[in-house]
């Protein structure tokens, strides 16, 4: 039985993981030299301080901290504004609403960021609780926002459905003990994300109540 559903948010409700991925390349290649797909997309969920990597790989001095972040800030956010909410999102929360299930978003994001964009596409009503990796609480693929938004919303860990984009993001769902739906991006499109209980190309492909019924369905043969 499914009592709820759980979000992740970078890249799967917005498509925010692209924009910072291009602003970083931009980044890296303003001073000599290159960030690849691949080895981004494997941190996608997770935390990982990219200036370690281009104070690596640079081929000529760096500004401060700071002001590579400002660099890569600025860019970020003219592409930031080309943004849409992504495919077969809003009627999945239309859907929940209507089948009576509460929601909530578990992020490795910051809750300024995560808020900030809700508030933006006019989203933040629609999730009961918004939880985040900060104040101790351990990014993805650790499961502790998981784990702290089923308490949010009072549910038991094998009764939520997990939605994810990135291995990371999957791991932790299913080490929280959620159900888990994996609607790579581009980016995690090549990514290994099999621990994934099931695989959709877009949330377009199954509606939500199709998705459950697959549940109750595998569930009733274990």
């Amino acid at each position: 039985m499914i009592d709820a559903v759980v979000f992740d948010f970078d890249g799967l409700i917005l498509d925010t993981e692209m924009p910072s991925f291009l602003s970083w390349v931009e980044v890296f290649e303003h001073f000599g030299c290159e960030l690849h797909e691949d080895e981004h997309a494997l941190t996608i969920g997770a935390h990982f301080e990219r200036i370690d990597l281009l104070k690596a790989r640079a081929r000529v001095a760096l500004p401060s901290d700071d002001d590579v972040r400002a660099i890569k800030q600025r860019r970020h956010a003219e592409l930031l504004a080309e943004m849409e909410i992504l495919p077969g999102v809003v009627t999945w929360l239309d859907e929940a609403d209507a089948l009576g299930l509460p929601l909530a978003i578990a992020s490795s994001s910051p809750s300024s960021w995560v808020s900030g964009l809700l508030d933006r596409f006019e989203l933040t009503g629609r999730f009961r609780h918004v939880v985040c990796c900060e104040d101790g609480r351990p990014p993805k693929p650790a499961p502790d926002c998981y784990l702290a938004a089923c308490d949010a919303l009072g549910v038991a860990p094998a009764n939520a459905l997990a939605v994810e984009d990135s291995a990371n993001g999957v791991a932790a769902a299913k080490a929280a003990g959620l159900y888990c739906v994996a609607v790579p991006n581009r980016l995690t499109l090549r990514l290994d994300l099999s621990a994934a209980d099931r695989q959709l190309a877009s949330l377009e492909e199954q509606t939500l109540a199709e998705v459950i019924e697959v549940i109750a369905t595998t569930r009733g043969r274990a």
